[in-house]
This record gives structure tokens, sequence and C-alpha cells, in this order.
């Protein structure tokens, strides 16, 4: 399924990764050592845009919940958005990607991917994992 959001023009990379900075799945155009490498960092980068979330909230609310990452460089993009409890999507593309086309079709593709993201507990056990009350 990855390899349907590099079909736009000028997207790179695709990875899916998870909050802990584990690759889950990558595209074919990009090696697998890379892809572990980047979803590592991603996942760091992920977490201090969450940290940076009171910087936007008004003083009234009291939860802004991140929804998407964009990084810009001189010669391209990286966009980084939630895919499922506890999973990453990050896309990467040149400086001349529609990038309202990028994010359209990351979210259609984290709308595919549905249920596949998210892995029922077992039974007789309690969830662990962020969020859980242990």
């Amino acid at each position: 399924m990855l390899d349907e959001v590099v079909k736009i023009p000028e997207a790179r990379h695709a990875i899916l990764l998870s909050a802990d900075g584990m690759l889950r799945a990558h595209s074919e155009g990009i090696d697998r050592d890379e892809a572990e490498r980047q979803a590592a960092a991603l996942s760091g980068l992920q977490s201090i845009s969450r940290s940076t979330a009171d910087f936007c909230t008004h003083p009234a609310r009291t939860e802004t919940p991140w929804q998407q990452t964009l990084i810009e460089f001189a010669h391209g993009y990286v966009f980084l958005i939630a895919a499922g409890p506890g999973a990453y999507l990050a896309v990467s593309a040149t400086e001349n990607v529609d990038m309202e086309a990028v994010t359209y079709r990351m979210q259609k593709t984290v709308d595919r991917l549905g249920k596949e993201l998210v892995s029922p507990p077992r039974q007789g056990t309690e969830w662990q994992g962020p969020g859980s009350p242990a």
C-alpha cells in the first residue's frame, strides 16, 4: 500500500513507523537500513512536535492533538501524519510535489490501512501501551 503513496509525481519514499521508532513497512524505493534510520529519526520528530502543542493552544483549550508535521528543505519536503494508535506515516518528496495531493493520498492510505494498524489486545490481558492506566 505504501507504494501507492509514492505514485504521485515527485513523491520519493514512504515509511510506516511505530511511536517508538520501529519500522513497520516501507515503499520500494528506499532500502531497509535507510528506512529504519529514518523511522527512528521521525519518531523523535513526532515526539518533539507533540511537545510544542502548548505553543499554539488557546488558553481555554486543554488539549491540542497533533495531526501533522511538515518539514521543508531546499530541495523537498517530509510529511509526517498519524496513522492509527501508535503508528505514523511519513512521505518524502521533491520541492516540485503537489503538497495537497500528497497529504490527500496519505490520508487515503491511512484510511485503507485501518484495522491492519491496530492489533486488538489478547483476551485476558490489558493494553499496556501509551494511554493505558498501568
